[in-house]
């Protein structure tokens, strides 16, 4: 069984509940949320955006799934860019129940085989806060080379903060 699938609109009520679930357990890794953002309507929104992208190329929206199938977290390939870029950027998060438990190893490993499989990637670049060594493992297992730091790269929990910049490139010689 895969640990990831496509996201659907019928995901949105078990994607607010567990947002709402771990909400102060994600808010550190998380940019500051609306209120709407947790709640059905929200995530069904969100979804749908994130479907309209897929549709377009430009975004690959899972979900993260545990041993029973149910939801358990998101991964996304983000700016999927074509042409002789053939690159993206990798977001995920896992629930608070389910965190070192290896759930997102095996996301990370399934999303970046079909990166580089599937939609034929040269390169998965993820960021993670400085001090997120957990994360920062996780990519390490899967062939994640950190490369450099971005100052106050992104917004999260309401600042600009640093983040490790790590990639995988694809060495398959059917994309060289």
């Amino acid at each position: 069984m895969n640990i990831t699938r496509l996201i659907s609109l019928e995901d949105a009520p078990a994607l607010a509940e567990l947002l709402g679930a771990n909400r102060e357990f994600l808010a550190p890794w998380d940019p500051v949320r609306s209120e709407d953002y947790f709640t059905a309507d929200g995530q069904y929104a969100v979804v749908e955006a994130d479907l309209q992208q897929h549709a377009q190329g430009s975004k690959l929206p899972h979900v993260i799934l545990d041993d029973s199938g149910a939801v358990i977290g998101r991964i996304t390939l983000n700016g999927i860019v074509r042409g002789p870029f053939q690159s993206c950027a990798m977001g995920y998060w896992v629930s608070a129940g389910h965190n070192g438990r290896g759930f997102a190893t095996r996301a990370v490993r399934e999303i970046v085989r079909v990166a580089f499989e599937e939609l034929g990637l040269h390169r998965v670049q993820a960021e993670t806060l400085l001090h997120n060594v957990r994360s920062q493992a996780v990519l390490e297992r899967n062939g994640f080379v950190r490369f450099g730091m971005a100052p106050e790269y992104l917004n999260i929990a309401g600042r600009w903060q640093d983040h490790a910049m790590f990639q995988v490139v694809n060495r398959s010689p059917a994309t060289s």
